[in-house]
C-alpha cells in the first residue's frame, strides 16, 4: 500500500493553487460534459487518504464511487498488476486467451450467490456488463422486454440510459433511447405513502400487477434491479420486496438480474448485497470494487443462461484486460485476507451510530429525514425541517463545507438531496471518526 501518512492535512484553500492551475488546463482541453465533484487534482492516494498536488490530504469518503474498496494503492493489487504489466499488457482474450481471465471467472463462480454451475464473461465498465446481461437474457428467453425500477441507475450507454430512471444529468438531450424498456415502482420505504412497514408488500404487488397487465410476463426477458439502489439515493428496498420480485421472475421464466456494480465486493458487509434476503440471482453484474481501480466488469450467472449467446456474440477488444484481471485477483486476495466484510460491518456500526446521534441532538436535526444503508454504503437524506420535501440546496452546502475542511463526500439521489458515504473498507477508525466530526461541524453551520 502507498506510504501516505493516514492523517488529514489542509495546507491551502481547497482547491489549492496548483489544482486551480491544472483546472484551467483541464477546462481548455477536456470536454465540458465530463464533470468533477471537487476540482482537486490527485498526486497519490491510499488507505483512507487522497493527497493532492498542493500537499493537502483529504479524508476519502468516496472511494472513487465505491471502486477503491481495498484502497487506491493496495499492495496485492499493485504487486499482481505490476507483474502482469511486465509480462504483457494485451493480446485480446478473443484472439489468444490467458489464465488471468479464466481465474477471475473461477473466483466469481465461487463468490457469487448460489451453488449452481456458473460461468462469466468479462468487460470494461458497469454499463457494458448491464448491456451484455440484457443481450444474454434476450438470447436465452427469446423475449425482448426489460423491466427496471423507479430510482434505478444502470449506466450511460444508449441502452443503459434507457434503463436508468433519472433524467438529469444522465439522459437529458441524448435520446432517443432503446425501446422495450419498462419502469415499475420500487419499495422506497422512507417515501412510501403508507409507510415503510407496508412498502415491501405493496410495492411488489403494484410492480407485479403493472408487469402482468401492461407488458405481459410472457414478453419479459429480464428484470434488473440494484439490491441497494445507488445513484437513486442508496435506497434499500423494504424487506420482502426483492424476494417477491425474484419469485415472480422465477415463476414466469424471466431472468432475474442483480445489478451489484456499486453494492458488490464487501461494500455492504457481505460479498454481494442480494445475499441479505437470500436472493440467488440468475445473472449478477459487477464492476467498481472488483479490481482495485482498474477497469473491469463482469456478468456472472447460471451456466445454461450464460451459454445462450452464440460464439462471438459476447466480447470486446479490451474486455477482461490481463492487467485488470491481475488487479482483480489482488483485490479479492485483499478482501479475503483482511476480512473486508467484517470491516464494512464495523464501518456501518460507527457511521450509523454517529449519524443517528447527529440527527437526535442537532437543533436542525430535523433536516436529516432518513439514515440508511448497509456496511460502508451509508447515506442521509436531507429534507426541509418538518416535511419530507427534498432539500438539495442544504445537501450541496453540506458537501461544500466538508470539502473545504478536507473531507471528500459525494451526493446522489433522484432529488439531489442525499449525502452518500463510501469510505474505503481499509480506512482507519480514527479517520472515519474525524470525517464524521467534520460533518457534524458542517451541520452546526448549516
Amino acid at each position: 500500500m502507498s506510504d501516505i501518512p493516514q492523517e488529514r492535512r489542509v495546507l491551502t484553500a481547497i482547491p489549492g493553487p496548483k489544482s486551480v492551475e491544472l483546472q484551467a488546463r483541464r477546462t481548455a482541453a477536456v470536454a465540458a460534459g465530463v464533470g468533477s465533484t471537487l476540482p482537486v487534482f490527485t498526486a497519490r492516494a491510499g488507505g483512507g487518504i487522497i493527497e493532492d498536488v498542493d500537499g493537502n490530504r483529504l479524508i476519502d469518503f468516496g472511494s472513487g464511487i465505491a471502486v477503491t474498496s481495498v484502497g487506491a494503492s493496495a499492495e496485492a493489487v499493485v504487486r499482481r498488476a505490476s507483474a502482469q504489466l511486465a509480462d504483457f499488457t494485451h493480446t485480446c482474450f478473443m484472439v489468444t486467451p490467458y489464465e488471468g481471465y479464466v481465474e477471475v471467472c473461477e473466483r466469481l463462480a465461487e463468490l457469487t450467490p448460489g451453488d449452481h454451475a456458473k460461468k462469466s464473461a468479462l468487460f470494461n465498465s458497469g454499463a457494458e456488463a448491464v448491456e451484455n446481461a440484457v443481450k444474454i437474457a434476450r438470447a436465452y428467453t427469446k423475449r425482448t422486454a426489460v423491466v427496471v425500477f423507479d430510482h434505478g441507475y444502470h449506466g450511460r450507454t444508449n441502452l443503459t440510459m434507457a434503463l436508468t430512471a433519472k433524467n438529469m444529468p444522465y439522459k437529458q438531450g441524448f435520446g432517443p433511447f432503446a425501446p422495450e424498456v419498462y419502469r415499475v415502482p420500487v419499495a422506497y420505504g422512507y417515501r412510501w405513502p403508507t409507510g415503510p412497514e407496508n412498502a415491501g408488500a405493496e410495492a411488489s404487488a403494484q410492480a407485479i400487477d403493472e408487469i402482468t397487465k401492461q407488458i405481459g410476463a410472457e414478453n419479459v426477458a429480464a428484470i434488473i434491479i440494484e439490491p441497494v439502489l445507488g445513484e437513486g439515493g442508496f435506497i434499500e428496498p423494504a424487506k420482502g420486496f426483492l424476494p417477491a420480485i425474484a419469485r415472480f421472475a422465477k415463476d414466469n421464466g424471466i431472468v432475474f438480474v442483480a445489478d451489484e456494480i456499486q453494492s458488490g465486493f464487501c461494500r455492504t458487509g457481505q460479498w454481494f448485497a442480494c445475499e441479505d434476503e437470500g436472493i440467488v440471482p440468475d445473472l449478477i453484474t459487477t464492476a467498481k470494487g472488483i479490481a482495485g481501480g482498474l477497469p473491469l466488469s463482469a456478468v456472472t450467472g447460471r451456466a445454461e443462461i450464460m451459454d445462450a449467446a452464440h460464439s462471438g456474440g459476447l466480447g470486446g477488444t479490451y474486455g477482461g484486460n490481463p492487467v485488470a484481471c491481475a488487479g482483480a485477483l489482488g483485490a479479492i486476495e485483499t478482501m479475503r485476507e483482511l476480512d473486508l466484510n467484517a470491516r464494512a460491518r464495523r464501518i456501518e456500526e460507527v457511521m450509523k451510530g454517529r449519524l443517528e446521534e447527529m440527527r437526535a441532538k442537532l437543533p436542525n436535526g430535523a433536516v436529516i429525514g432518513d439514515v440508511r444503508g448497509r456496511g460502508a454504503m451509508i447515506a442521509i437524506e436531507l429534507v426541509k425541517p418538518g416535511t419530507k420535501d427534498p432539500d438539495a440546496a442544504a445537501t450541496a452546502a453540506l458537501a461544500k463545507a466538508c470539502h473545504a475542511e478536507g473531507l471528500l463526500v459525494l451526493t446522489c439521489g433522484t432529488y439531489g438531496n442525499v449525502l452518500r458515504f463510501l469510505p474505503p473498507l481499509v480506512i482507519g477508525e480514527d479517520l472515519l471518526n474525524e470525517g464524521l466530526d467534520i460533518l457534524e461541524r458542517a451541520f452546526a453551520t448549516l
